[in-house]
């Protein structure tokens, strides 16, 4: 088991589940990268924890994207626009999923990530290029909304019955949820 590595034995029952670490990237990690992030480790507490990160981050978290992530009760102390480079250092936690949320991450040439992680893409229109207050606001509230289902489905996935590349499927498959 790796240094940054969790396990966790339920009162119930005598078995280990495992803590997956899931890295959500984003553009300027503003607002798609950090609903994602505040939804996993909110809906997924017991098994996930999420991160999110920018390739150029914008240094700002969007009052929208932090209003519906403290909606979940995610605190707001947690959330901040950051590089994906601190995610690259020697030091940081090692991941086991790495899924983009934008189509201009996706694009980018990504630092090499420890421990071979599981990479997906699911894109989500970007709330913060809407005009209009009111558009925009609805265009946040239907992003929040499609990444919640995401993680729904990813949260019913027996990932510590799938081998890698079966892991892999299944998480692109979840990036087409909505997209049709």
């Amino acid at each position: 088991m790796r240094a940054d590595q969790t396990t966790r034995y339920s009162k119930k029952e005598s078995r280990v589940s495992r803590i997956y670490n899931v890295l959500f990237l984003c553009t300027g990690n503003s607002a798609r990268s950090i609903m994602a992030e505040a939804l996993l480790n909110v809906l997924g507490a017991d098994r996930f924890r999420a991160f999110s990160a920018g390739s150029y981050p914008s240094g700002q978290v969007q009052p929208m994207a932090a209003e519906l992530s403290q909606s979940l009760g995610y605190p707001a102390d947690r959330m901040r626009s950051k590089s994906w480079d601190e995610f690259a250092a020697p030091d940081a936690p090692e991941m086991d999923m790495v899924i983009t949320v934008c189509d201009n991450a996706a694009g980018e040439a990504c630092p090499v990530w420890l421990g071979h992680p599981t990479l997906a893409h699911w894109g989500v229109a970007d709330p913060v290029a809407v005009e209009g207050d009111d558009a925009r606001k609805r265009a946040f509230v239907a992003a929040f909304a499609m990444l919640r289902r995401r993680i729904e489905l990813l949260l019913a996935l027996p990932l510590d019955k799938l081998d890698r590349l079966a892991a892999e499927a299944k998480l692109r498959e979840i990036g087409q949820v909505g997209s049709e």
